[in-house]
C-alpha cells in the first residue's frame, strides 16, 4: 500500500489523539469484520497470540484445565494455551493431511479436558467439521486458530466460524493486516462479551462477571492500527484473489517436479492461498526445506524452522508420547507463503530455483 494512502487511513484516528477512551475506529473495524466473514461479533485485538488467549479466557479457560491441539502447529499456539493456565496435550496428525487425528481426540480427553484449539496451518481446515461435530457431542469448546486462513471458506462458511469462537491475525504480511493486531469471531454474545471485558482489564461488564471482578489484560487494538486495518479490510476481496493466483501459478510452474507431491484441498473447501504446499518424497526433506531457504525459497520449514511442537524446544515439556505422523508431516511439508509484492516474475523464478534444486539434491 502506498505511504500516502496509510497516512489518509489513519490520519482521522491520529487527529483524535490523546484519547484514552476512544475506540471509534477499531468498533467499526469489529463490526466490518463480522459483516465481511458472517459471524454475529467481532472482538479486536493487539495481535493473533492475544486472540487465542482472550478466546480461552472467554471460555473460562485457566489452571488445572487441559486444552487438547494438534503436534502440527506452531509454537505461538502453545504459548497461548500455556499463558491461560491450562496445560496443553498434543495430538497427532491425522493420515491424509494438516488436519487432527480424531481417535487421538478421543483418546486424549479426559475428566480435565476442556476446550480443542484446531490449527488451520497454512490456510487449510482439514477436519474441522468432523471435530466440531465431536467437541459438540463431548460438550467440549472448539476454538479455532485461523491466523492463516482468513478468506479460506468450507462447506460455504468462513474459517474461524464453525467452532465456538475464532481467532485472527492482523500481523504484518497477512491478507488483512495492520502491522500487529488480531480479532476474534463468534456468534455467541456471551463469549464476545467476555472477550471484549478480558482484553481491557475486565473493565467492562461481561455477563456473570461484573466490571472489575476478574482480572484482564491489556489486548487493546490501538487506534491507528484499527483504522490500517479497516482500509486492508476494504480491499480484501482484491488481496484474497491474487493470494490465490499466487498459490496456483506456483503450483503450476512446479506441476511434476519430481520429490514434491501437491497436498491438494479438499472439495469442501476452498483455501485462501496463503501458502503453497508439497508434501515432499526426497532424502531428508527438513534439511532440503533449509536448503530453499538458503536459495531465496522462504517456507515454514526452512526459513521459519516450523517442527512438530512436541519437538520445539519450548513445547517439549509438554509432551508425554510419541507422534510419530505429526512429526514426519511437518518434517515433510513444503509450504511456500506470499505476500502482494511477489510478481510473477518472482514466483517464476522462484519456481526454477525448486525444480533445479530437487532435481540436484541427492540428501
Amino acid at each position: 500500500m502506498p505511504e500516502n494512502t496509510a497516512h489518509r487511513a489513519m490520519a482521522a484516528a491520529v487527529a483524535r489523539m490523546p484519547d484514552p477512551t476512544s475506540y471509534q475506529e477499531a468498533t467499526l473495524l469489529e463490526t466490518e469484520l463480522a459483516q465481511a466473514f458472517g459471524a454475529r461479533r467481532a472482538v479486536a485485538v493487539s495481535s493473533g497470540t492475544a486472540a487465542i488467549t482472550t478466546a480461552l479466557a472467554a471460555c473460562g479457560i485457566g489452571a488445572g484445565d487441559e486444552v487438547l491441539l494438534p503436534a502440527v502447529t506452531v509454537v505461538m499456539t502453545v504459548a497461548a494455551v500455556a499463558a491461560s493456565g491450562a496445560r496443553p496435550v498434543f495430538v497427532d496428525a491425522d493420515t491424509d493431511g494438516l488436519g487432527m487425528d480424531l481417535g487421538d481426540v478421543a483418546a486424549k480427553t479426559g475428566p480435565n479436558t476442556k476446550a480443542v484449539v484446531a490449527v488451520h496451518l497454512a490456510g487449510r481446515t482439514d477436519g474441522i467439521h468432523n471435530l466440531a461435530a465431536y467437541t459438540r457431542t463431548a460438550g467440549l469448546r472448539l476454538v479455532e486458530d485461523a491466523c492463516q486462513a482468513q478468506g479460506t471458506t468450507t462447506r460455504g462458511r468462513s474459517a474461524g466460524t464453525i467452532g465456538d469462537i475464532g481467532c485472527f491475525s492482523l500481523k504484518d504480511g497477512k491478507i488483512i493486516s495492520c502491522g500487529e493486531g488480531g480479532y476474534l469471531l463468534t456468534d455467541d454474545d456471551v463469549l464476545a462479551d467476555r472477550a471484549a471485558a478480558f482484553r481491557t482489564h475486565w473493565q467492562i461488564d461481561a455477563p456473570d462477571a461484573p466490571a472489575g471482578s476478574r482480572l484482564g489484560f491489556n489486548h487493546r487494538l490501538a487506534e491507528p492500527l484499527a483504522a490500517l486495518a479497516r482500509h486492508h479490510l476494504a480491499r480484501f476481496p482484491e488481496a484474497l484473489a491474487l493470494r490465490r493466483q499466487q498459490a496456483a501459478a506456483l503450483h503450476r510452474a512446479v506441476d511434476n517436479t519430481p520429490g514434491l507431491e501437491p497436498i491438494a484441498a479438499a472439495e469442501e473447501e476452498q483455501p485462501n492461498g496463503y501458502g503453497a504446499l508439497w508434501r515432499l518424497t526426497l532424502p531428508r526433506p527438513r534439511a532440503f526445506s533449509i536448503r530453499l531457504a538458503e536459495a531465496g525459497v522462504p517456507n515454514s520449514v526452512g526459513t521459519h524452522r516450523l517442527t512438530a511442537a512436541h519437538r520445539h524446544p519450548a513445547g517439549a515439556r509438554f509432551a508425554t508420547c510419541d507422534l510419530a505422523r505429526a512429526e514426519a508431516t511437518v518434517d515433510a511439508l513444503l509450504a511456500i507463503p506470499f505476500t502482494e509484492h511477489d510478481s510473477e516474475q518472482a514466483i517464476q523464478q522462484r519456481a526454477l530455483t525448486i525444480r533445479q534444486e530437487a532435481a540436484a539434491w541427492t540428501g
